[in-house]
């Protein structure tokens, strides 16, 4: 029967709960098949070994109501459950226009927090269709299926929330294509990495203060990117060539980067990473983790010294996006199914131009313009975000060949 054909019939909502055991599915479905009835919709949550099943059913013939409502009560008490059964017309109401999914992070998540999502979800006009776990370990995610409002509105709605809260909130809209992303690029340094690459060459040439300063100028805004990178590159020259090898072992992958990654590639996406560092690092990274992508500034070697200059294509903060778009072309994905994270400001045009952007333990000016921020110390909370449960994640572990 269709939809429209149970809009207006008489219908029966049939309600189960209590200890679950196997079986309790079959057994209900059992019990309503000898009274002819079609399913219109199913639900079912299991939670800390409690059941509620539920089952929207059309009525049965004419004086087989009783009989039926009779036997599904005797049924359930025999396996020491409970029954609820309602009487009612056609199926669940529509749900409004507009169809995002938000999802909750929080280390932990507090009844006050939830609270306010829900009630902020309510008073931005949505509905909340469905909410489920995603994750209870290293952080709690949640998700909410939310009906009615746009999903732009919902996100602005939402990140004051987030804040006050302390809980990271995204707010994608529903779809397929959600599941669909298939490219994820990420900065390096403080993202995929705990350490600044440049930081780690100057601390073997002995110039970490200068480097410090030129740093703090640019962050200052007395230079851009460029001005800098040149300016600390310079500090290096002279620098053996050997130090790289140092330099590459000292390097910390950031807590969850592995598994981040793992997860991705086992459920077929394709990973990559733009860096404002350098390709004698990325380079390695790309071959140890299996990356498809990665891209960053060069630094010039001649006759086993560093120069104290680059070669080639700059990566700086417009390169970045730019080199997203060229990763995206290469691997057939269009824009809109992109993943970008990153944590700071020459990030910014990277994270507003992917689909997704996602600002990961970033400055505020950066989790402002995202479109979600990740505040804790674990890459692999960014799979939650993508709808990507912790059951998955724990299978592509299993799967992997170390």
């Amino acid at each position: 029967m269709s939809a429209s054909q149970t809009s207006d019939v008489p219908t029966l909502l049939v309600k189960i709960f209590g200890k679950d055991r196997p079986g309790i599915t079959a057994g209900l479905f059992d019990t309503l098949a000898a009274y002819s009835v079609d399913v219109v919709d199913i639900e079912q949550v299991v939670t800390r070994g409690r059941i509620v099943l539920c089952a929207l059913v059309t009525q049965p013939p004419a004086g087989m109501e009783g009989d039926l409502r009779a036997t599904v009560h005797s049924w359930a008490e025999s396996i020491k459950m409970q029954a609820e059964i309602i009487s009612g017309k056609g199926d669940n109401r529509p749900r409004g226009l507009g169809r995002s999914l938000v999802t909750v992070l929080g280390h932990p998540l507090t009844s006050e927090a939830t609270a306010a999502v829900a009630a902020r979800i309510t008073k931005a006009g949505g509905n909340i269709d469905r909410i489920f776990r995603l994750a209870k370990y290293p952080v709690t995610a949640v998700e909410f299926a939310v009906s009615g409002v746009e999903t732009e509105a919902l996100r602005t709605a939402l990140v004051t929330d987030a804040a006050r809260f302390r809980v990271d909130i995204a707010v994608v809209a529903a779809g397929l294509y959600r599941r669909a992303q298939r490219l994820v690029v990420m900065d390096v340094d403080s993202t995929l990495i705990q350490d600044e690459v440049i930081e780690l060459f100057a601390a073997h040439a002995g110039c970490e203060d200068q480097v410090a300063e030129v740093t703090a100028a640019a962050m200052r805004g007395e230079l851009d990117f460029e001005q800098s990178l040149h300016a600390r590159v310079a500090l290096l020259e002279g620098l053996d060539a050997s130090v790289i090898d140092k330099v590459r072992s000292e390097v910390r992958l950031t807590p969850g980067a592995r598994t981040l990654i793992r997860t991705l590639k086992r459920l077929g996406y394709q990973v990559g990473v733009v860096s404002g560092g350098f390709t004698q690092v990325t380079d390695d990274l790309k071959g140890r983790l299996g990356l498809d992508f990665a891209q960053a500034n060069t630094l010039e070697i001649v006759d086993g010294k560093l120069t104290g200059r680059v070669t080639g294509e700059i990566v700086d903060r417009a390169g970045k996006a730019r080199l997203l778009r060229r990763f995206a072309a290469e691997a057939g994905v269009p824009l809109s199914q992109t993943v970008a994270i990153g944590d700071g400001a020459n990030d910014l045009d990277m994270l507003n131009a992917a689909g997704l952007g996602v600002a990961f333990n970033a400055k505020p000016v950066v989790r402002e313009a995202a479109h979600t921020a990740v505040n804790v110390p674990f890459l692999d909370t960014v799979l939650y975000l993508l709808g990507i449960t912790r059951e998955e994640v724990e299978a592509a572990d299993t799967l992997a060949v170390d």
